[in-house]
């Protein structure tokens, strides 16, 4: 029986370090498989989709490429008109702005510096005040000693002198609104002669030949157009804004007289 335990025990040392060895080794070829797949999956090409990779253009970026492409030389002049007619839209609307004046708050002050002080009272509120409205309450009250019918005629006389001022500009942004796709439409004729010349001196209808001189035509006549919708807006919000002044001018203008006529009647 210890025979039998002594050989057991005798077998199991000398297996042992085998044992151990094997699984060294194949513990070592399981690394080297690893390593071996590592390296052939850097060696292998990444394809990578270039619509992840190409970054999105921004609008700045996109003007000026059109631009380019429509060709500076019929860009160019529609970019003018865009700029001076911007120049004199926001010219009018920051000055019709500062025209605009609170009529009842002045038409208060004005009845009570006539209650007050008199004509020369009321003539100081209104020199002191900005705006149209205040301009032709100072040359209304200046023919008071003339009577109320002189008034009446100096406020309509000096009224349209007003809304001819407040309508100054104007014509400008019309102009600008008519030249710009004029000038794209001629952008446009031009791309489509340099089209028709190409075929003409090839010989042959080919859609590499007309592609350019279409896309001068189309990029011009698209330009034109954007800037005659932009500054129609700008017209258009001008034309209502002098409107209402034009119409609180006419009713304070009103109230003035009446102002006078009681002030005159209960001296």
């Amino acid at each position: 029986m210890k025979k039998l335990i002594a050989l057991f025990m005798l077998s199991g040392i000398l297996l042992f370090p085998v044992t151990t060895k094997a699984q060294d080794a194949e513990s070592q070829d399981s690394a080297a498989v690893e390593t071996t797949e590592v390296v052939e999956a850097a060696a292998d090409p990444v394809i990578v989709d270039d619509d992840v990779i190409t970054e999105e253009k921004g609008f700045h970026q996109v003007i000026k490429e059109k631009f380019i492409e429509g060709d500076p030389t019929y860009m160019t002049p529609v970019l003018i008109c865009l700029i001076l007619g911007l120049a004199v839209a926001l010219e009018r609307i920051i000055t019709l702005n500062l025209s605009t004046t609170n009529t009842k708050k002045l038409l208060s002050k004005v009845e009570s510096a006539l209650e007050q002080g008199g004509i020369e009272a009321a003539k100081d509120v209104t020199k002191n005040t900005k705006g149209p409205v205040a301009s032709i309450f100072t040359q209304g009250l200046m023919r008071y000693t003339e009577g109320i019918e002189m008034v009446e005629k100096s406020i309509i006389a000096y009224g349209s002198v007003e809304m001819g001022r407040l309508e100054k500009g104007l014509v400008w942004i019309s102009l600008f609104i008519s030249l710009a796709p004029m000038l794209g439409f001629m952008g446009t004729v031009i791309g489509m002669i340099g089209a028709f010349d190409a075929i003409q001196a090839a010989g042959d209808i080919s859609p590499s030949l007309v592609a350019g001189g279409i896309k001068i035509a189309l990029l011009t006549t698209v330009a034109g157009l954007i800037v005659a919708i932009i500054l129609q807006l700008f017209y258009n919000y001008l034309v209502s804004k002098i409107d209402s002044l034009v119409n609180a001018m006419e009713d304070a203008s009103i109230s003035l007289v009446d102002i006078l006529v009681k002030h005159k009647l209960s001296k």
